[in-house]
């Protein structure tokens, strides 16, 4: 139908243009009899709603900057049956975030770590939270760079805000006393504001303690980390073997893209 241009005027003011994609099609319900005044009133608004919350997760995945938009769902357990899936699953629900916990999650290369993480970010985002996906590397230099031009309080607040931040391949590499220090104080920040972290790792918590050169630090930083934290340890064969070029898709199953987690 073409839409009376002061209806459409008065609906780009309110902030309810969206109506206007499902317009035609409440219409025709409603003269078909399928939809009251008062329903056809209700599903324009749950239209809108719908529309508003999809474009919301939207702008938060991209915000997030994840590697690859990865469910729990889409996880083939299958692959590997000492993977935890029930502990994984459980912690889909989030329960974990309501007093600021964290995820860790463990072990071996290639096993699946970084779908994980992405995958709960995910379920985050779809629950209205903000998350930020970052190897820890990329979070370390940008902490550096907030030395070297006088902006590291504004870049740590931007560090503190999301109410998940995942650090992706903790534990990498020894660290510097700046870097050390860097990471106690966003942990420490992070833990003040009950905000959750999920961290993966090739190295179990118990071996991160000499990656720090001051052991006060360490002890200090992986007391508030480790404690306050579930983990979950991911173990058996890589996926990648499943993914080698030459295999046709009939031949190999589908398996979490993942860098070094």
């Amino acid at each position: 139908m073409i839409i009376d241009a002061a209806l459409e005027q008065a609906l780009r003011k309110l902030k309810l243009s969206g109506i206007l994609h499902t317009l035609d099609a409440r219409l025709a319900q409603a003269r078909a009899g399928e939809l009251g005044h008062i329903e056809f009133l209700q599903v324009l608004c749950h239209d809108e709603i719908a529309r508003r919350d999809s474009q919301a997760i939207a702008r938060r995945i991209k915000t997030a900057d994840f590697e690859e938009i990865v469910t729990i769902e889409e996880f083939d357990f299958s692959i590997n049956p000492k993977i935890p899936a029930a502990q994984i699953r459980d912690l889909g629900a989030l329960r974990w975030m309501a007093g600021g916990e964290s995820v860790i999650l463990y072990g071996p290369v290639g096993v699946g770590k970084t779908h994980i993480a992405q995958a709960l970010g995910h379920n985050v985002i779809r629950h209205g939270g903000d998350v930020r996906f970052f190897k820890l590397r990329k979070v370390l230099a940008t902490l550096a760079g907030g030395h070297a031009d006088k902006t590291w309080d504004k870049r740590m607040r931007e560090l503190i805000k999301p109410a998940v931040l995942i650090l992706d391949d903790f534990g990498m590499r020894d660290l510097t006393a700046t870097q050390a220090d860097d990471l106690f104080e966003l942990v420490s920040e992070r833990g003040r504001a009950e905000r959750s972290l999920i961290l993966t790792s090739n190295r179990s918590p118990v071996d991160w303690y000499p990656l720090f050169p001051n052991p006060v630090v360490a002890e200090s930083l992986l007391d508030r980390l480790i404690n306050n934290s579930h983990q979950v340890f991911m173990n058996g064969s890589s996926y990648r073997p499943n993914k080698r070029p030459g295999q046709n898709t009939s031949q190999r199953k589908r398996a979490p893209k993942e860098e070094t987690g």
